[in-house]
């Protein structure tokens, strides 16, 4: 079973890389925009990247092996599709940076023991059959001090769940959203474990994507356009996340956001 969903996973990825346009692709926003909240909070944890050896694990279109590399790490992009990892390397040279790519398989890394300073995994482990697996792997190729970053949804929120019914084409099948109990297995394998989880009331913004402004979430990805049009909504999202971390002190309101971002220390 787990083959045939690595099969199908690498065909729709490689379909998607297909259609990708890295003219004007905005590297930084991915990290740094306002509406990147996973992202900002875990380089706020991490450190300075410059001169350490960075597994990006599940590149996509390498948005991260790029960032990291202008930051001055030495980056290997990592994908199950080998489309994307073309498309992560092109991504480099047209930012006029230095990267390598290879295929990898999440549950099975083909790398030594210790080998990385950073393994850093974005959207990655709700795609896999066994999430436990991959990370028992990404703490295996880390160094001791090292530290292993991901981000990933969760699968409690009923709206996002709605959306995820909807947007059929823009997801696969096999895909299954992170429980936040998750939290506790990783930090029986770390020995620090910080996380937070990201977009409560802020999630209006996908509501009004869909009813107001009638962005079909079939042609468009709404996880996209918020990078994308961050510019446009950077004044509302804002006051929204202040709301949000205001929510996320009451009980259980942690485990309704969208995404789970962690930074664990070997």
């Amino acid at each position: 079973m787990s083959e045939e969903i690595f099969a199908q996973e690498r065909q729709f990825h490689d379909r998607w890389a297909n259609t990708i346009n890295i003219d004007g692709m905005s590297v930084r926003d991915y990290f740094e925009a306002c509406t990147a909240p996973e992202n900002r909070f875990i380089l706020q944890h991490l450190g300075n990247v410059r001169g350490k050896y960075l597994l990006d694990l599940g590149c996509g279109a390498g948005e991260n092996s790029v960032y990291f590399a202008q930051k001055g790490a030495n980056c290997l992009a990592a994908d199950y599709s080998p489309k994307m990892v073309a498309v992560a390397l092109q991504l480099a040279a047209a930012n006029q940076v230095q990267i390598t790519g290879c295929t990898a398989n999440a549950m099975q890394l083909d790398f030594p023991d210790n080998t990385f300073d950073i393994v850093y995994a974005a959207n990655l482990l709700h795609h896999l059959p066994n999430p436990k697996i991959a990370l028992q792997e990404m703490h295996r190729v880390v160094k001791l001090g090292g530290k292993v970053c991901f981000w990933d949804p969760l699968q409690h929120n009923p709206a996002i769940n709605v959306y995820r019914r909807i947007a059929t084409e823009v997801r696969t099948e096999n895909e299954r959203p992170l429980n936040i109990n998750l939290v506790n297995y990783v930090n029986s394998l770390f020995s620090q474990t910080i996380w937070d989880t990201f977009w409560l009331a802020s999630l209006w913004i996908f509501l009004r994507f869909y009813f107001l402004e009638r962005v079909d979430p079939n042609q468009e990805r709404y996880w996209k356009k918020i990078i994308l049009e961050q510019e446009r909504l950077q004044p509302e999202y804002q006051r929204l996340e202040q709301l949000d971390i205001l929510l996320k002190k009451l009980p259980l309101m942690k485990r309704m956001c969208w995404n789970l971002a962690v930074v664990a220390i070997k």
